[in-house]
C-alpha cells in the first residue's frame, strides 16, 4: 500500500502543480491580451488627436477660403458647418453598420488573437 500512497500523493502533487501553471498561463495570457488591447486604444485616441487638429486647421482654411470667394465670412464658415453637420448626420444613421461593428471587430481580434505559441501548438499535426 506504502507504493500505491507514494503513487497518488505523487499524482495529487503533479496535478496541483499543472494546475497552478495553468492558472498562472492563463493569468498571462489575460494580461497580455489586456495590453494589446490598451496599446490599441491608446494608439487610436493618439491617431483620432491628431487627425482631429489636422481636420480642424483644414476646415478653418477651407472655411476663409469660401469667405474669400464669397465674400462674406458668415458664409464661408457656413458652408463648412452644413458639411459637418451633414456628416454628422450620416455617423448618425450608419454608426450600427460601420462604427460599431468596426470597434467590436478590432476588440474581439484583439482579444481572440492567437500567439505564435498558440498557432504553434494547434497547427502540429496529431500523430
Amino acid at each position: 500500500m506504502n507504493a500505491e500512497e507514494d503513487f497518488f500523493t505523487g499524482s495529487k502533487q503533479t496535478i496541483e502543480k499543472y494546475l497552478q501553471d495553468r492558472l498562472l498561463l492563463l493569468k498571462l495570457q489575460a494580461v497580455e491580451k489586456m495590453s494589446r488591447l490598451s496599446a490599441a486604444m491608446f494608439s487610436g485616441l493618439l491617431i483620432a488627436v491628431v487627425t482631429f487638429f489636422i481636420i480642424l486647421f483644414l476646415s478653418i482654411m477651407a472655411a476663409w477660403y469660401f469667405a474669400d470667394l464669397l465674400e462674406n465670412v458668415y458664409y464661408g464658415f457656413g458652408i463648412i458647418s452644413a458639411f459637418y453637420i451633414i456628416v454628422l448626420i450620416l455617423l448618425i444613421i450608419f454608426r450600427k453598420r460601420i462604427l460599431q461593428r468596426l470597434i467590436t471587430n478590432t476588440i474581439i481580434n484583439i482579444l481572440f488573437e492567437q500567439t505564435t505559441e498558440e498557432d504553434d501548438d494547434t497547427n502540429t499535426p496529431e500523430k
